[in-house]
């Protein structure tokens, strides 16, 4: 890898509860900022794929919300800037940037409502699971909240491993 991880970042958590169209989660979202100073698509690739999250892809997030009720997801940020909201309309907006990282939990909607032209980002899944797109329509559930409760918790943080930072603050042991 280009550049050392940051084995102390700062971490930003939230809860978005169900809001009546998405489901989101009692886990919290998780944003790590700045762990990589310097990071490309391959390191956070990398050190996805070492800790078991895999089936990764690069691109940006789309501009609509959506989630994922199969699973949960990780993104690497390694260029630009982009504003995320997480639970919905009615959700939290927080800045990403080149070298932070963010732990979706499965049910949790998620948008990019403005991004740089060149915002790019690298996202995974625990053990290289497949994943769905849901949009909120009412139709989705309750299939999608059953599919949600039987995602099981992974078993390693996407950066730090076991032990790391996601068994601290989704309670994994």
């Amino acid at each position: 890898m280009k550049t050392k991880l940051n084995q102390d970042p700062e971490v930003i958590r939230h809860i978005e509860k169900d809001d009546g169209q998405f489901p989101n989660s009692s886990l919290f979202v998780l944003i790590y900022k700045k762990v990589f100073e310097e990071c490309s698509a391959s390191d956070f690739e990398k050190i996805f794929e070492t800790n078991d999250w895999k089936n990764s892809w690069r691109n940006g997030i789309y501009d609509y919300h959506h989630y994922h009720s199969i699973t949960h997801e990780v993104l690497g940020v390694y260029k630009g800037i982009a504003k995320v909201q997480f639970g919905g309309p009615s959700g939290i907006i927080e800045t990403i940037e080149k070298g932070d990282v963010v732990i979706i939990p499965a049910g949790v909607a998620h948008k990019c409502v403005e991004a740089e032209k060149d915002f790019k980002c690298v996202g995974a899944y625990p053990d290289g699971k497949d994943f769905d797109i849901k949009k909120g329509d009412p139709s989705e559930r309750p299939e999608a909240d059953k599919n949600i409760n039987e995602v099981s918790l992974p078993d390693k943080d996407p950066v730090y491993g076991a032990g790391g930072l996601l068994a601290l603050n989704w309670e994994l042991q």
